[in-house]
């Protein structure tokens, strides 16, 4: 069927945390929650399970595939597809959120102490994953480009592997930067790792967000011996737009870790919801037609969105992303003093503040152009209105 993602939902006095954080003049384009409807086979699953009209516990206590068979089948054939990557079902388990699947990773090493890595400017959950768990933060930040790019800077990433370090987590497709690293850099990624006996937990819940000339490589499937010293997270949430449902992917093919990883969550982190469960299974079975269209859709906007940043909002620039739907503007040039309060305060769109992301975001910030195109062409002509009347008060 064909999808209209021209077609803009009214998402306003719905319960929806995007629309109502800021005032009805503001147009948000911050949090990584598009504005389309999600796919119609997921909209049917959900509808046929409300006009049941019984919500009891779901199955899948311990989310793993003794509970869920044919779910676990579904991420096996789903990673075998997608990325010729061979799991087998008791390798995987179902949770209710990548952030929270990280966080228990971090409490797996409370009582021993020691270090997590992180690749700032990152998403902020993972730059505050440490602290959470009582762990110290180290950083080893990403280097940005002349080019508005991002690469790693090997030297600062070998340091950080120190003796106190007992985790990387890595962030790839990367939030906010939007780098699909390659193949050589998560081998040599996981080669240090792997070397200093430090273990890989890679939030990969962008993965299906990958745009033309650009392949995603879970850092898991790259060999057996990173496999086993790796626990991959995945979701359909972006994807498919159901963020609010909570269900997530654990991918843990090492048997010790994923016992660790289950006596991290006990007695604090429950199982999937059954809305969740349904969602996430009619999502990975019958989505990807929605999928297809959906990308195309979106290598759109990012393509209007780079030319219009580059020839009409003077001071500022981007890469475009090789993943995510989310752009990385760099407003150095434009000499203000903060990018997230002057668009709030005289455009009237609500980003992501840079400084949130750690070290390297300072005079930046983050769009999602996840959104109907008018919605965001809407959102640009008021940040270039905003950018030309204080270029003509500084005259």
């Amino acid at each position: 069927m064909h999808y209209n993602f021209d077609r803009f939902p009214p998402r306003r006095g719905t319960e929806n945390f995007k629309w109502r954080l800021f005032p009805e003049d503001v147009l948000p384009l911050w949090v990584a929650d598009m504005d389309f409807v999600s796919p119609e086979p997921v909209v049917r699953a959900l509808r046929e399970a409300v006009d049941h009209g019984l919500f009891g516990y779901p199955r899948g206590l311990h989310g793993d595939a003794t509970d869920l068979p044919e779910y676990a089948q579904l991420i096996v054939e789903r990673m075998a597809d997608r990325y010729s990557w061979s799991i087998q079902p008791q390798d995987v388990i179902f949770y209710p959120g990548v952030v929270v699947g990280f966080n228990t990773v971090c409490h797996m090493f409370r009582e021993q102490g020691g270090a997590v890595l992180v690749q700032p400017p990152v998403y902020t959950p993972i730059l505050d994953a440490a602290q959470t768990a009582g762990l110290t933060r180290r950083e080893a930040p990403l280097v940005c480009q002349p080019d508005g790019s991002y690469a790693i800077d090997w030297a600062v990433f070998e340091a950080g592997l120190d003796v106190d370090t007992r985790l990387f987590l890595l962030c790839n497709p990367h939030n906010p930067v939007g780098r699909v690293f390659r193949r050589d850099e998560l081998e040599r990624l996981a080669e240090l790792s792997l070397s200093r006996g430090v273990l890989i937990c890679s939030d990969e819940i962008h993965s299906d967000l990958i745009y033309r000339g650009q392949r995603h490589l879970p850092i898991a499937s790259l060999d057996p011996e990173i496999a086993q010293h790796t626990i991959t997270f995945i979701a359909p949430s972006k994807t498919f737009n159901l963020a609010g449902l909570q269900a997530s992917v654990a991918i843990i093919p090492n048997a010790e870790l994923r016992q660790r990883f289950q006596a991290a969550r006990q007695g604090l982190v429950p199982w999937v919801n059954l809305m969740g469960l349904i969602a996430l299974q009619a999502a990975y079975r019958d989505g990807q037609e929605w999928l297809d269209q959906l990308l195309v859709y979106l290598e759109a906007n990012c393509d209007f969105l780079y030319d219009f940043v580059q020839a009409e909002l003077p001071g500022v620039s981007m890469a475009k992303p090789e993943g995510t739907y989310l752009a990385w503007l760099d407003c150095r040039e434009a000499q203000l003093e903060n990018p997230f309060q002057f668009f709030l305060n005289n455009a009237k769109v609500a980003l992501n503040d840079g400084v949130s992301y750690g070290a390297g975001g300072q005079g930046f910030v983050r769009l999602n152009f996840g959104c109907p195109r008018s919605m965001l062409e809407e959102a640009l002509l008021r940040m270039k209105q905003a950018l030309t009347a204080v270029s003509h008060d500084a005259r």
